[in-house]
């Protein structure tokens, strides 16, 4: 059984092939997320939740699967630093120790936003400014303002695209 993923306002799309499919050159790094045996949580994926990806940025990041999917785009975009920031900053958040605190701050600064850094995301001087002076006394919303441009960065550039190049892919359920 398969499901397609797309817009709901676009249902003449729903007839064509996805790209996991053929595996075309551009989405063959797609697999990637599909598991080899069978798994019972991705057969629990129905055709109503990957078709909800579709609906808001948000949905897409709330779901585990489509976290994958997405991450697996941006790896063919070589942009899949920007999502793995939102994600280490989202883990952040739920750091409750003030020691870990501090040295979460700056493991995620020096990987992601810091000029240079290994990971830099695409953020403006301004944010990456006020986001430096954070540091000085780390915080729980330290990252907010960098991880909000980051998210609206996705959302406006990396998810339309997602949207088109995806659409429609076939989401497979495994069969056992």
């Amino acid at each position: 059984m398969a499901a397609l993923l797309m817009p709901r306002r676009n249902k003449g799309m729903r007839t064509r092939l996805g790209c996991l499919s053929h595996k075309s050159d551009s989405c063959s790094d797609f697999t990637a997320i599909l598991p080899d045996k069978p798994n019972r949580a991705l057969k629990r994926l129905s055709t109503e939740e990957a078709t909800r990806w579709a609906d808001s940025f948000d949905v897409l990041l709330s779901h585990k699967y489509g976290v994958a999917a997405f991450r697996a785009f941006l790896k063919t975009e070589f942009s899949e630093e920007n999502l793995e920031f939102w994600l280490a900053c989202e883990e952040f958040k739920k750091t409750r120790s003030t020691a870990k605190l501090v040295s979460k701050a700056h493991r995620i600064f020096e990987e992601f936003v810091d000029v240079q850094a290994p990971r830099e995301v695409n953020i403006d001087f301004q944010t990456r400014e006020a986001t430096r002076k954070n540091m000085q006394e780390p915080s729980l919303t330290c990252f907010d303002q960098a991880q909000g441009k980051v998210h609206s960065l996705m959302e406006k550039d990396s998810y339309p695209r997602f949207l088109r190049e995806m659409a429609p892919v076939t989401v497979y359920f495994m069969h056992s």
